[in-house]
């Protein structure tokens, strides 16, 4: 088995490709050691010191550091967990199960325009950011203002707010007229 990593904008987060499909649909996010129950490959990785997130899209893993970790100290072991795995038999998930993640429900008045919203996430947004390693969610819409949940490497990422407002906020508001800003929230 041989694993690729790609830099991805933010430099406390590398993508791992391991060749193969890591989640058939959706993503996963695991935003700390303690959500990683569900996943026995994040259990893993999570297992290597250094390592404060994981995220896995559908064909990577992207692995965010912390502070004052040197990639080049656990990037062996990052590659070594997830080979690991891979080779146990073992599933991504435990017992089939996915990680909470997607856009959020809206209930309400604002509905068709909400889904519009989604529509442009997922045909627009989703796949570039995918290519980064990350993914952004919908979370909610509330008096023009669209709230967005960014995950893996776009979570923490010093281009992430450049990416909301000159880039998603440019393209909602120009093909849906009542939105009127975008704002991260939150984990």
């Amino acid at each position: 088995m041989f694993i690729q990593t790609e830099s991805t904008p933010n430099p406390a987060t590398l993508k791992f490709l391991p060749g193969q499909t890591v989640m058939p649909a959706g993503t996963a996010d695991f935003p700390s050691a303690e959500n990683a129950g569900a996943s026995p490959l994040a259990s893993r990785v999570f297992a290597v010191d250094g390592v404060t997130a994981v995220f896995f899209g559908n064909d990577f893993i992207t692995v965010t550091k912390g502070e004052g970790v040197e990639w080049d100290h656990i990037k062996p072991g990052i590659l070594g967990a997830i080979m690991e795995h891979f080779q146990s038999g073992q599933p991504v998930m435990a017992d089939g199960g996915t990680a909470p993640s997607g856009h959020s429900e809206h209930t309400g008045e604002d509905g068709e325009i909400v889904g519009q919203i989604k529509e442009l996430l997922d045909t627009r947004v989703r796949p570039a950011v995918a290519q980064d390693g990350g993914d952004i969610t919908f979370h909610g819409f509330d008096r023009g203002v669209v709230y967005l949940h960014m995950q893996g490497a776009c979570a923490g990422c010093p281009s992430s707010t450049i990416t909301l407002k000159m880039g998603i906020e440019n393209l909602l508001r120009h093909y849906i007229p009542e939105v009127t800003e975008v704002r991260p929230v939150g984990v």
